[in-house]
């Protein structure tokens, strides 16, 4: 019988222990795997070498590719566009300069030089190469130039930049003084430096170099300043004709780029562009410089002795209208430093135009000659003159008091009536005579295009209250400059003929070739017969019984009219304590060749037309008439009667 299985052991129990005699337990026959077939032995793979004559394709066709590559480049380069190329090859060591261009000269009528430019130099530094050498580099030119400190040179050679502005202006022979004693000094630290080993040797002073810079010289000092004017440290024009005519004078600089090397010098024969600057236009001037010397110095001893605030005189020729002298008081010498504060204050003016004012009793002349002109007044006009008029409920006095005088209008005009000139005005519709005042270019630019020139001052529109007429005929209530009166006081001598005033007479080129300024046209303001007769009635005023002996020259018929003006005091609108005094003439009265104007601001020591501008008319007029030499007249004053 088969023997029952034995039960399965749980986990983790002990083996059961087989009983003694027993017989061993037969196990189940398993499934073994076959055993495996041995491999067959494959034959060693070998390397193939592909196709020669494909991978030579190949390689010649990369070949060519990169080659046409390089090829397509240097067209580029060389055949397409070489110059962007070469200049962005260079740029990085290349470096700017300006090449300034000449400003044109300032001459007087004559051709001599009133404002000129000379050759002088903008020294400039390299900080990283002056920074090591510093202290010495900032003593030497410390030394040559004492207008900058030490200090700020040391500042300006130690900065953290390739390009710095030490000097402007500075003179060939400081510039020269400089370099000799900086080679002085190398020479001396070479021979200190022999035998030392490099780390050891003393820098050399380098870095500094130079451009042009050209300065501006007047070689007549102060004659006609105020009228030339100045220049800044830029080149660019501050005052005057400088600032007026800038853009002719300055011309367009050029600019040049040069390759340098690493330390910032110009590498010789190196390539380089350039394009070249335009130089300045020249400037004649209607001015005579002697004349305008002349007349310099005589309106500031007129000034200092009659303690005024400052002065003005004008002379023009009577045909042209070209002004020859144009002097003021107080002035300046252009080639010293300006003192702080010149524009501010007023010293750099030219007060013959930027200044207005009150004419006074110079104003009847061109009252008279509108009169004269409409035919309501003649030589033959006999007025009743009394001591005062009262017009709009105000009483308008003479200067000096009177009685009722009985007289002429060249009499009204020789006594300077304001009375017998307000009467004799009267007769005239107002916007009649507001017309003539604009003819005779009142209110009005001159044409001169100078800087801050004042066009004056007068009542609008043509509808005036009859004071407003009363005042402006006898010089008050009307401001003017200089220039205007000068202009106005013209027309009458030159027959009634208005012509703009001229100040520049050409223009000259690089080639010297002169181009004329252009002027307005002139125009007829008044009729010959009517300027003729203001002409006589003004000759009363320096003959006896006028109030102007003082202007009187001998031998020579003189026409002109004294004036002396409250001024309006700007706080009050209001008149005040100041007064301008002024004289306007022309000589030979029958023939006229020149025109003078004098003007005293404010004088403190005494107050006259006639004693205070008569003798400057009187010296600056004689000298005219002597350097153009015009000859006496050979007959006598017509003689008319002052009263009747």
């Amino acid at each position: 019988m088969k023997a029952a299985s034995e039960a399965p052991r749980r986990s983790g129990e002990p083996p059961r222990k087989r009983p003694a005699g027993s017989a061993p337990r037969k196990r189940p026959p398993q499934n073994r795997r076959p055993p495996r077939k041995p491999r067959e032995k494959k034959p060693p793979k070998t390397l193939k070498l592909g196709r020669p004559a494909l991978r030579l394709k190949l390689t010649f066709g990369v070949m060519a590719f990169v080659l046409s590559l390089f090829a397509g480049r240097l067209i580029l380069l060389q055949g397409v566009d070489p110059d962007s190329y070469a200049l962005a090859a260079t740029k990085e060591n290349s470096r700017p300069f300006v090449l300034h261009a000449s400003r044109g000269a300032i001459l007087d009528r004559n051709g001599v030089p009133l404002s000129v430019s000379e050759e002088a130099l903008l020294i400039t530094a390299d900080p990283t190469q002056t920074a090591p050498v510093a202290a010495q580099l900032a003593t030497v030119l410390a030394t040559h130039i004492p207008t900058t400190p030490y200090a700020k040179f040391y500042a300006d050679l130690t900065l953290k930049k390739r390009y710095v502005k030490l000097a402007h202006q500075v003179s060939p022979q400081a510039w020269n003084a400089i370099e000799a004693e900086i080679k002085l000094k190398n020479k001396a630290i070479s021979a200190a430096n022999k035998g030392k080993p490099k780390d050891a040797q003393a820098p050399r002073l380098i870095g500094l170099f130079t451009e042009s810079d050209p300065i501006r010289n007047h070689p007549l000092g102060t004659v006609a300043a105020n009228v030339v004017g100045v220049i800044g440290k830029e080149g660019k024009g501050l005052a005057g004709l400088e600032y007026a005519l800038n853009d002719k004078l300055s011309g367009t600089d050029g600019k040049a780029m040069y390759e340098v090397d690493a330390k910032g010098n110009k590498i010789p024969n190196a390539d380089h562009t350039v394009e070249e600057p335009k130089p300045g236009l020249g400037v004649q001037l209607t001015l005579d410089s002697d004349l305008q010397w002349f007349a310099e110095r005589r309106i500031e001893k007129a000034v200092k002795e009659w303690e005024a605030e400052s002065g003005s005189v004008v002379t023009v020729d009577v045909e042209t209208n070209e002004i020859l002298a144009m002097a003021n008081y107080p002035t300046y010498d252009p080639n010293k430093p300006l003192p702080k504060g010149a524009l501010e204050n007023g010293l750099l003016k030219n007060n013959a135009l930027e200044a207005s004012y009150e004419p006074g009793s110079v104003q009847k002349v061109v009252t008279m000659a509108a009169l004269a002109d409409a035919g309501l007044i003649s030589l033959d006009t006999k007025l009743k003159v009394p001591g005062s008029i009262e017009v709009d409920r105000r009483t308008i006095k003479d200067a000096t008091p009177h009685g009722t005088l009985q007289l002429t209008m060249a009499g009204v005009i020789a006594k300077s009536s304001n009375v017998g000139t307000i009467m004799a005005a009267q007769q005239m519709r107002i916007p009649q005579f507001v017309k003539y005042l604009h003819d005779f270019g009142f209110s009005a630019p001159t044409g001169l295009n100078f800087p801050g020139e004042t066009r004056g001052r007068m009542p609008a529109g043509d509808e005036w209250p009859e004071l407003s007429r009363s005042n402006v005929a006898f010089g008050q209530g009307i401001a003017v400059n200089a220039v205007q009166m000068t202009a106005a006081v013209n027309a009458v001598a030159n027959g009634g003929i208005y012509l703009p005033p001229k100040l520049v007479k050409n223009y000259i080129d690089g080639n010297g070739n002169k181009v004329p300024s252009e002027t307005a046209p002139p125009r007829r303001v008044v009729s010959e017969n009517a300027a003729k007769q203001v002409s006589t009635m003004m000759e009363a005023v320096t003959s006896e019984g006028g109030t102007a002996l003082q202007a009187a020259i001998p031998g020579y018929r003189i026409a002109g009219k004294t004036g002396t003006a409250q001024e309006v005091d700007p706080v009050c609108k209001c008149y005040g304590k100041r007064w301008a005094t002024s004289f306007a003439g022309f000589a030979p009265a029958e023939n006229p060749r020149f025109v003078t104007y004098v003007v005293l601001q404010d004088p403190k020591n005494g107050r006259g037309g006639g004693m205070q501008g008569g003798p400057v008319f009187r010296d600056v007029m004689s000298y005219a008439l002597q350097k153009y030499v015009v000859p006496p007249a050979g007959g006598k004053a017509p003689v008319v009667p002052i009263k009747w």
